[in-house]
């Protein structure tokens, strides 16, 4: 037998022992393609044997080549870079070719380029030293050279004579059809060239200009354009904005958090033109006309943010209400149960009874329900029980609502006798995703889960992972988490009977990590915000920058108001990321709160210089399985 039959042959036995289907590899179907660019690999983890430097767009067969006949006895793959700046990404090429797979390390598939420039390189650990450029020219011969086209927009109220009356707002567009825009840039009055990334508003009175250009991703630069615009002040009159003040009320526990409901009651005066209207906004929400005393029942941390304006349209600064509302329940719920299934004559369940608990609670809300079946453990009600066991059966059962309050035990007894259907059903299992060359899947891996059952029918199918507790498949279960994970599985029919628990093993490791996107990290132990230590864990976010390296806190702000604003929206990214928690965002806000940041305040301690402020996405690694 052949090395690579034989390396085949290995490891289709290993993935029968472990009772999942090895994955297969088919060749994706090939149009008739404009041209064709061919890739080869061999026994280098620093190097392709061969690729490709230039290309005409349009459509295209790519053909990936790492065989034994190259003197390959490794895995490696083609993929097209689509996340580094500077290049195209609009091409999602990805193939893994091994000498010993079932194309004996010969692959195809058909993309579709654009002018431009490709990065591509291999993904196999340890082999991203292999990669290259591909460019690509317009058909013609000839790369993109064509700038991009800009243009302007001012918007403001403007007087009879054309002009803006308190402050003029200029919008910039740019578009690109070949390479793409790359940046937008805008000079006012002379000064130094910004990069646009928000309309800009202008305020101060007298006459401007605003010079404009953009750079696709080519390097073609457009052509300076110019709008010249007029600011000149309001009419004379109040220029006083209103007063605006908040009181929060309610009953409060022995740490000061309000019981159930805290009501917020904003005040505003103005003593020239008079308020013309109040809003408020609750934690994220939208700005809302107020009209009433707000009243925040949710339990948490919150933050009352209002403002007013007044009738000659000055607009107060924002306030902020910040506290915690806690519950006050002391009822307990609500539970109930069903036992259900068919009964015989007797009243007994015939093959297999399932029990179904209900709980409700008008306060706080059910926190959890638990039952205790025939005297065992106390366990976590997640779905009806299913019980095929013969013989006479004691459930006992409670719930707990989100203020600790217990229910009083509940009991339901039934019996099983035998059914007809003696034969269990029969289920499998597939794990899929993308594989790295040690057969490890690359960043998650998804179970699918099926079964059959030829009498009663099947009734459910279970699987429990790395030994938690068992959980009924409903759909594709996807796995993320890093390292090797276990998989048991089993089914049951109608009748009661339960399969043979099955199982096996699969692994996922991360993808190679991007660059460091702060080589000058910030490393306190913890989030500091000026003097304000959040005491929340200073990690790094993905791609070498800590928490500190994102949170701007030495700029000039106008108010802690605005400092705190800011703060809650890095958060809410950090926190959609999965890199903190919604506890720790809210002990990273009341720092932002203590730190006094903003205004006249001191001036914040300083921190150690990071090359690349500011948000950066979480770069997540690689996952494999077996």
């Amino acid at each position: 037998m052949s090395p690579r039959n034989l390396a085949v042959a290995l490891l289709a036995a290993v993935f029968a022992l472990l009772g999942l289907v090895m994955p297969g590899y088919a060749a994706p179907a090939v149009a008739a393609p404009v041209q064709t660019l061919e890739w080869t690999a061999g026994d280098s983890t620093d190097h392709y044997l061969s690729a490709p430097t230039t290309a005409v767009a349009g459509e295209t067969k790519i053909l990936f080549k790492n065989t034994e006949a190259l003197g390959s006895t490794m895995s490696h793959s083609l993929t097209f870079d689509t996340s580094t700046p500077g290049y195209n990404h609009d091409v999602t090429l990805n193939i893994l070719a091994n000498p010993y797979d079932e194309q004996n390390g010969e692959h195809e598939a058909t993309v579709t380029l654009t002018p431009g420039k490709y990065r591509f390189y291999c993904t196999v650990q340890g082999h991203t030293k292999m990669m290259g450029e591909l460019i690509v020219t317009d058909g013609g011969g000839n790369p993109d050279t064509t700038p991009p086209t800009v243009t302007a927009n001012v918007t403001g109220t403007k007087d009879t004579a054309g002009n803006y009356v308190g402050s003029a707002t200029v919008n910039l567009a740019a578009s690109d059809s070949q390479s793409g825009v790359d940046k937008v840039e805008y000079q006012l009055d002379g000064g130094a060239w910004t990069v646009y990334t928000a309309p800009v508003v202008v305020s101060a009175v007298g006459s401007h200009m605003v010079h404009h250009r953009a750079t696709d991703k080519a390097g073609n630069v457009s052509t300076e354009a110019m709008s010249s615009f007029s600011v000149v002040a309001g009419q004379p009159g109040d220029r006083t904005p209103p007063t605006v003040t908040s009181e929060v009320t309610g009953t409060k526990d022995g740490a000061g958090d309000y019981l159930d409901t805290a009501t917020v009651k904003v005040t505003a005066t103005d003593a020239d033109s008079g308020v013309d209207k109040v809003e408020y906004k609750v934690d994220d929400g939208a700005w809302t006309a107020y009209t009433a005393p707000v009243a925040v029942s949710a339990p948490g941390m919150h933050m009352v943010h209002y403002r007013a304006s007044d009738k000659a349209g000055n607009v107060s600064p924002e306030g902020m209400a910040h506290f915690t509302v806690v519950s006050g329940d002391t009822t307990a719920p609500a539970v109930t149960s069903e036992v259900t299934g068919t009964k015989d004559t007797a009243g007994n369940y015939v093959g297999k009874a399932t029990v179904t608990l209900t709980a409700t609670d008008a306060g706080s809300g059910v926190g959890k329900v638990e039952y205790e079946l025939d005297g065992g453990p106390w366990l976590t009600y997640s779905a009806p029980l299913a019980l095929t066991v013969v013989g006479a059966h004691t459930v006992n059962f409670r719930a707990t609502d989100k203020a600790g309050n217990v229910s009083p035990e509940g009991t339901a007894t039934f019996t099983i006798v035998e059914g007809d259907d003696s034969t269990a059903p029969v289920v499998s299992v597939v794990v899929s995703g993308d594989l790295d060359g040690s057969w490890s899947y690359i960043e998650d891996a998804t179970i699918n889960l099926t079964a059959t059952d030829t009498g009663s029918g099947v009734d459910k199918v279970e699987y429990k992972l790395d030994g938690g507790a068992w959980t009924v498949y409903a759909a594709p279960v996807k796995v993320t988490a890093l390292g090797t994970h276990t998989l048991t599985y089993r089914a049951s029919d109608k009748a009661g009977n339960v399969s043979a628990e099955q199982g096996g093993a699969f692994t996922i490791v991360a993808a190679p990590p991007g660059p460091d996107a702060c080589p000058d990290s910030d490393v306190r132990d913890t989030v500091i915000l000026g003097t304000a230590d959040s005491q929340v864990e200073n990690r790094d976010t993905g791609n070498g920058c800590t928490i500190n390296d994102v949170i701007d806190d030495e700029s000039d702000y106008s108010s802690n108001d605005q400092f705190v604003t800011y703060v809650r929206a890095v958060t809410q990214e950090l926190l959609d990321g999965e890199t903190i928690s919604s506890d720790e965002r809210n002990l990273i806000v009341t720092a932002a709160i203590d730190s006094g940041i903003g205004g006249s305040t001191a001036e914040p301690q300083k921190r150690p210089e990071t090359k690349n402020p500011g948000m950066k996405k979480v770069v997540k690694t690689p996952i494999r399985d077996v």
